[in-house]
């Protein structure tokens, strides 16, 4: 691990830019990887006559989500009791260019905090909170909104279809984002250096990002 904060270290102090933007791609994919394995689990849960067994720990505890976001009446599920869904490639590299796009976004952002809100030695709890209420009140609304625009565009829909996905999940999403990440970014502004705390949100948003690609592949699928 050490090993690879040094050399994560000499990259961003080459090439700060690049390198947020490749660490961004790679954690988009891992998210969306994740994402893809649950839904694959809960296709096969849903294949399985009265749902997923006892022994099924990890489908059990997946299962729990179609409560809230039940599959759609006419999706197709496939034949077979035994093969996963296909591996949907295009959806990842959507969700590897969305962050590495948002990189240089990230990167000025978490420099204008820095420098609005500068950190002395006694700072205390005082200047991460400035932070943290200025990410989530500013940031984090504009960043869902360009997230699902992104993600609506790449898959084909147009305004009709960005104005639907913003009428039915946006503001769950916001809801489930400051249940989230204020804690997150009051750990992170108050002790990660500015060159991890990009870093520190996209491995923390791993999680996240598999919510948000759960959210929007279920609205999807309903159109």
């Amino acid at each position: 691990m050490s090993l690879l904060i040094q050399k994560f270290n000499s990259a961003y102090a080459k090439r700060p830019l690049l390198t947020t933007m490749i660490t961004n791609a790679v954690l988009g994919a891992v998210a969306d990887t994740t994402a893809q394995v649950i839904t694959s689990v809960r296709e096969k849960a849903a294949r399985q006559p009265g749902g997923p067994t006892k022994d099924d720990f990890l489908a059990i505890e997946i299962h729990e989500l179609d409560r809230k976001i039940p599959w759609p009446p006419g999706e197709l599920i496939p034949v077979s009791d035994k093969l996963p869904p296909p591996f949907d490639f295009e959806r990842m590299t959507r969700f590897m260019a969305y962050p590495f796009i948002m990189a240089p976004v990230q990167l000025r952002w978490f420099k204008f905090l820095s420098s609005a809100f500068p950190m002395g030695p006694k700072a205390g709890l005082g200047v991460p909170l400035k932070r943290m209420a200025c990410d989530q009140l500013i940031f984090s609304p504009a960043g869902l909104a360009c997230f699902f625009t992104f993600m609506t565009v790449a898959e084909g829909g147009g305004v009709k279809a960005i104005k639907k996905k913003f009428n039915d999940v946006y503001l769950p999403a916001l809801k489930a984002n400051w249940v989230l990440w204020p804690a997150v970014q009051l750990i992170n502004f108050r002790f990660m250096p500015l060159q991890f705390q990009i870093p520190f949100v996209s491995a923390v948003g791993i999680a996240w990002t598999a919510y948000l690609s759960l959210t929007n592949a279920s609205e999807g699928a309903k159109d």
